[in-house]
């Protein structure tokens, strides 16, 4: 892989064939966006609903308890789209 520079990239002012300047140090960083809580409970709630469900399958289906994985999993993915997850804790 080729060397590539780490920093900002700024104009040497010398046109448009002019080549940019690197300046090191100054590295554009995004911060980190951990989420909302109820973005995280909605998604610890999807995750119990399909480990419920996967456990029905050990060592024999029992459709009763995957039913019940199946309705936690629908009540998570209900927080989730209320909660607007998707669209305002992304980046």
């Amino acid at each position: 892989m080729a060397d590539q520079a780490i920093g900002t990239v700024e104009s040497s002012g010398g046109g448009a064939g002019a080549p940019a300047l690197v300046t090191p140090g100054h590295a554009a960083e995004h911060a980190h966006n951990p989420g909302r809580p109820i973005s995280w409970i909605g998604v610890t709630i999807v995750i119990v609903g399909s480990i419920v469900g996967g456990i029905a399958f050990v060592p024999h289906p029992t459709w009763w308890l995957f039913w019940v994985g199946v309705a936690i999993f629908v009540v998570g993915a209900l927080v989730i789209a209320a909660a607007r997850t998707m669209s305002t804790d992304w980046y």
